[in-house]
C-alpha cells in the first residue's frame, strides 16, 4: 500500500511544537510519509530533527500588533516563504497540511491553499493566535482546546476536542520519582514549574519563604536555566533544576501540587494527569493575555486557582498553596468527570480519513 504524504507546520515556541510531535508519534508511520515546514533559526527546527522527520526551511516574518519597520521587511519575507512553501509542497503532494500555529505557518497554509491541499489547524488557547486568524479563512478544519474558543472560528468547521498530549507523559512511576529526587512518601511532593527560561518572580516568591514550604511539601523547582541558587543547596525536601527532560514523566507521576504558568499545553498536561495546580499567568505586559484566560477558564472550571503575578509573594503563595491542599481532592473529581476529549486518538482518526 502506497503511503500518503502529511506535511506539519508550526513554529515560534515549544508551545506550537510539541503537539505536533504528540501527533506524529500516534501516526502510523507505515502508512504516513511525514514531513515538517518550518523556519531557518525557529526552536521547531532541532526539536523536529531530534526526532528524525525531514525537515525544510522557508523565510518567514514575525506577525506583530504594533506598529514597526521591521513589518515592512517582514511583508517580503512572508511573500519569499510563500513562494519556496509552494514549491516544497507541490514536490511532495501531500494529502494534508496540519499547522498548530505561530508566524511561520502563515506562508506553508496559503501556499497549501493555492494547491488545494486540504488544511487542519488547532488553536490551544482561549482565544486564537494572530497564526490562526488569518489561517482560518484558509483552514479545512479547524480544531481548539477549549469550548470559549468555538466563538472566534466559523462554527461548521470547528470542533472542540482538547489539547493534544504527549504520550510519554502518562509513563511514569511514582516511585522512580521519588528515588530520583531523594524523597519519601510522608509529605506531599509541590512541583514548581516556571516555563522553559524559568519565571523570576516565582522563583523569588518561592525562595523567600523556602523554609515554610519544605516543613509542609517536598519541593522540585525548574527554576529555569541560569537560575539556581547555590545557597540553597542541600536543604532538605528541596531539589532545584534548570530543566528536567528525560526523568519529567516520573517527577510528575510523584507530583501531588503543582505551581505553573498559563501555557494551554502543560495546563492541559496537568488536566490529564488530574494533578491539582496553580496557575500564575503571564502578564499582559509579557503577553497578549492569552495565559490569563486559560487560567480564568481551568479555574472557573474547578481544575485549578489562578493567583495573578502581580498580587505574587512568599505570603500569597502560602496562602493559595493552602487553599489548593484543601480542595485538591474535591478538584481531582472534577478533572476526573472532565468530558475534555482525548484529543490526540480524535485527531488521529480525522487524519485517517483524509483522502
Amino acid at each position: 500500500m502506497k503511503k500518503k504524504h502529511i506535511v506539519f507546520t508550526g513554529g515560534g515556541s515549544a508551545g506550537h511544537v510539541t503537539p505536533n510531535i504528540a501527533i506524529i508519534n500516534e501516526l502510523d508511520h507505515n502508512s504516513w510519509e511525514i514531513e515538517y515546514i518550518g523556519s531557518k533559526k525557529g526552536i521547531e527546527k532541532d526539536l523536529i530533527k531530534k526526532i528524525g522527520i525531514p525537515y525544510h526551511e522557508i523565510s518567514s516574518g514575525k506577525l506583530r500588533r504594533y506598529i514597526d519597520i521591521e513589518n515592512v521587511k517582514d511583508i517580503f519575507r512572508v511573500g519569499k516563504g510563500c513562494f519556496e512553501a509552494r514549491k516544497i509542497l507541490k514536490a511532495l503532494k501531500p494529502a494534508l497540511v496540519f499547522s498548530k500555529g505561530g508566524f511561520v505557518s502563515v506562508p506553508v497554509i496559503i501556499a497549501a491553499k493555492s494547491l488545494k491541499i486540504p488544511i487542519f489547524i488547532h488553536e490551544s488557547d482561549m482565544t486564537p493566535g494572530l497564526a490562526n486568524k488569518i489561517s482560518q479563512r484558509f483552514a479545512t478544519r479547524i480544531f481548539t482546546s477549549f469550548e470559549e474558543t468555538k466563538n472566534y472560528f466559523p462554527t461548521e468547521k470547528t470542533t472542540v476536542i482538547g489539547s493534544p498530549i504527549r504520550k510519554e507523559i502518562f509513563t511514569g512511576s511514582a516511585d522512580k520519582g521519588r528515588a530520583f529526587l531523594g524523597f519519601n512518601t510522608q509529605l506531599p511532593v509541590l512541583t514548581i514549574m516556571g516555563g522553559s527560561l524559568g519565571a523570576k518572580k516565582i522563583n523569588e516568591s518561592v525562595r523567600e519563604v523556602i523554609n515554610l514550604l519544605t516543613s509542609r511539601y517536598q519541593i522540585v523547582h525548574l527554576c529555569g536555566k541560569g537560575h539556581l541558587d547555590k545557597k540553597l543547596e542541600g536543604i532538605e525536601g528541596y531539589r532545584q533544576f534548570e530543566y528536567i527532560h528525560d526523568e519529567l514523566p516520573d517527577l510528575l507521576a510523584a507530583t501531588d501540587l503543582v505551581i505553573t504558568r498559563g501555557g494551554s499545553n502543560s495546563i492541559f498536561e496537568f488536566l490529564a494527569l488530574k494533578i491539582p495546580m496553580i496557575i500564575i499567568p503571564l502578564t499582559k505586559k509579557q503577553s497578549r493575555g492569552d495565559q490569563i484566560l486559560n487560567a480564568k477558564s481551568f479555574q472557573e472550571k474547578g481544575f485549578a486557582l489562578m493567583l495573578e503575578e502581580e498580587e505574587l509573594d512568599g505570603i500569597s503563595l502560602l496562602t493559595t498553596l493552602e487553599e489548593l491542599t484543601n480542595r485538591g481532592q474535591s478538584m481531582k473529581k472534577t478533572m476526573d468527570a472532565s468530558k475534555m476529549g482525548d484529543a490526540i486518538k480524535t485527531l488521529a482518526r480525522h487524519i485517517r480519513e483524509v483522502r
